[in-house]
């Protein structure tokens, strides 16, 4: 499984060389295609060829375009990767109501969980009532308690007056943020045979990536806890630093069931344990844990 994320955001030629990217800029460097697990393109001036294509499909790499605000306006997926791709789909539109709710009330439940956590690390108020709000959500989070626990959450983490329709820095680095990481969960997920377009909860006729909406919920307080410890300098544009720093969280430890590791490898679990409901209903999920933003440490 490819664990780096590369990020160009100057003009380049991309190419392939037997198994690896070869990017050409001043000089020239190579990454081998294995390494990879998502690539940015943020410059109009990225030219590529039809191999480097092919060879993302081939070794399930996310390939990211931004458009003219440079925010992620695309993503290239592998097509038909998974040898069941036809049975998921009919697994995925019968799932049972009562298991897809419960479902929905897990990754509500962990959501709120690391918004507290997350107001905790910054040493924030109102971690009390977030863990309320986690202990009372049910099935189908019907009292709409994530909708509740939100318009709390970034009043307390990010000051009175915070609207997220606001053009402001804090916004367009939560938006780039959260799309990496939309992006990199439609990659796994194609790559289990799961569809996108079809979701738990999520189930809007013009979204493609319904399921990815889903299983993102989780994972959204990582960048948030990110963007508080990391206030724009100047109000305005991303740099391309901010943007190279956010692709990096994918790269970043969380808690899983199976131990600590990064969020590339907890997208993996997560989705699995996403399969096996829709193949054997088993509404357990294997959910993050937000446990601080400490970059992941590859052993030797």
């Amino acid at each position: 499984m490819g664990w780096r994320s590369v990020m160009i955001s100057r003009p380049a030629k991309l190419r392939r060389e037997h198994f690896s990217l070869a990017i050409e800029q001043e000089q020239t460097a190579f990454v081998p295609f294995e390494d990879i697990a998502v690539i940015v393109l943020n410059h109009r001036e990225i030219n590529l060829t039809h191999p480097v294509l092919s060879a993302c499909a081939e070794y399930g790499i996310g390939l990211y375009s931004t458009g003219d605000n440079h925010q992620p306006s695309g993503i290239f997926l592998p097509f038909l990767a998974h040898s069941r791709t036809t049975r998921m789909m009919r697994r995925q539109l019968d799932v049972a109501r009562p298991l897809a709710k419960q479902a929905w009330a897990n990754i509500v439940r962990r959501k709120i969980e690391n918004q507290a956590a997350c107001l905790q690390f910054s040493k924030r108020k109102g971690v009390d009532r977030m863990e309320s709000y986690a202990r009372r959500v049910r099935s189908g989070d019907v009292e709409n308690l994530e909708g509740q626990a939100a318009a709390h959450y970034f009043v307390q983490l990010f000051g009175q007056g915070f609207h997220r329709a606001e053009e402001r820095w804090a916004n367009a680095a939560l938006d780039y943020g959260y799309a990496v990481l939309r992006g990199a969960i439609a990659r796994g997920l194609v790559a289990h045979g799961l569809h996108p377009t079809v979701g738990l909860f999520h189930d809007s006729e013009q979204n493609a990536f319904n399921l990815a909406d889903d299983l993102i919920e989780p994972f959204r307080p990582l960048v948030d806890l990110h963007v508080f410890r990391h206030p724009a300098m100047v109000e305005g544009d991303l740099s391309p630093t901010d943007k190279a720093e956010l692709v990096a969280l994918l790269n970043v430890d969380v808690g899983m069931p199976q131990g600590r590791m990064s969020v590339l490898s907890a997208i993996e679990y997560a989705v699995e344990s996403l399969a096996r409901l829709f193949e054997e209903d088993e509404s357990t999920l294997e959910l993050p844990v937000l446990i601080g933003l400490e970059p992941h440490r590859l052993e030797c």
